[in-house]
């Protein structure tokens, strides 16, 4: 088998986010590499033939190594659960139609069956083009996608809310877990759809799960040195970073996006409105009013907005897009990924 990426590979022990739908970019991947941290690119919403492309542009950016995340697909109910379901989600496509005529787009018909392409994806990783590191997000793959990664040289991270869902990270064999507290911007990542996330920062999670002798990286609302030192201090072998990332030139951050971040009059909400799984953002129009509509369905309803979003970013409108930002975005500024980087490190060697 061949030898994997360790965390203590690295100059410095700052991971740069996955954050899926355009942020996480290969020049992003780069900037952060050569500063002395790890970037990531994110496979989610990414299908196979993009996530190949992008793969292909950073490695003619750099030489050293990075990560892929990929979203973990989950299980879909059956019988009458997915009656139930299904009433819940047309309802909420219901709901969403006065949205739609505003915006003049159509809201697509859910697809139930929709994996983001999770085999596809694993056998690029695994049989054409193995990186460094792949992570998981919203679960904990099969003990065989493990392995299979694993054989060919690539490490195997989980993302964890929970000692739970540690334990069952521990239990397929993952090399480390990315201990993701409730700060974090973006997605929740809970291992099940419906589950309500707790309100643990990684603070407090990180001595829950250190008797699973697994690495840990601190994840959710690291902005400033003072994070890094905190997070360090309390057991983790190193943070990751997505918001303080969203301001640098190198991020695919969309301009309706970067405009919500530069209001530091805004504040943040977890909402299941834009996807249908719990998510942290900036506090908008959309986010108030479907927050108490949106069923927790998941990739439908995530399916179902996209259309919305999309014409409202296009259009400027900061209250129709999803603003992701964690607890600390106000420490986000306008600087080189570089430069966040450096900044960061600054917490570890303190």
């Amino acid at each position: 088998m061949a030898a994997r990426f360790a965390l203590t590979d690295l100059p410095v022990p700052v991971i740069a986010a996955p954050m899926a739908g355009g942020p996480s970019t290969p020049a992003l991947v780069a900037a952060v590499g050569a500063a002395g941290g790890l970037g990531f690119l994110a496979g989610g919403y990414t299908p196979a033939s993009r996530l190949t492309a992008q793969i292909a542009d950073t490695r003619e950016l750099t030489a050293g190594p990075f990560g892929v995340n990929l979203f973990v697909p989950g299980r879909q109910p059956q019988g009458a659960a997915l009656a139930s379901m299904q009433r819940h989600v047309a309802a909420y496509r219901g709901a969403l139609s006065p949205d739609a005529a505003r915006l003049g787009v159509a809201l697509p018909e859910p697809d139930w069956a929709d994996d983001d392409g999770w085999e596809e994806k694993i056998a690029l990783l695994t049989l054409v083009d193995p990186v460094a590191v792949v992570s998981f997000t919203f679960g904990v793959p099969g003990g065989n996608v493990v392995a299979d990664l694993q054989e060919v040289g690539t490490a195997v991270w989980v993302t964890v809310t929970d000692p739970a869902e540690a334990r069952a990270a521990r239990d397929v064999g993952a090399d480390a877990v990315v201990v993701q507290g409730f700060d974090a911007g973006g997605h929740r990542s809970t291992h099940r759809v419906e589950d309500e996330p707790n309100e643990f920062d990684h603070l407090a999670l990180l001595p829950l799960l250190a008797e699973l002798g697994l690495p840990m990286i601190a994840a959710g609302g690291v902005t400033t040195a003072g994070d890094v030192r905190r997070a360090l201090a309390a057991g983790a072998a190193a943070v990751q970073v997505g918001t303080a990332f969203l301001l640098t030139p190198e991020a695919g951050t969309n301009p309706a996006h970067r405009l919500g971040l530069s209001d530091p009059a805004l504040r943040t909400m977890v909402t299941r409105a834009f996807s249908g799984r719990p998510a942290r953002g900036l506090t908008n129009r959309f986010a108030l009013e479907h927050s108490d509509q949106a069923p927790a369905a998941y990739p439908v309803v995530d399916q179902i907005t996209k259309p919305l979003r999309a014409a409202a970013a296009a259009a400027g409108d900061i209250g129709g897009v999803a603003l992701w930002a964690g607890s600390g975005w106000r420490a986000a500024s306008e600087e080189p990924a570089a430069d966040v980087v450096r900044r960061l490190a600054d917490g570890a060697r303190a």
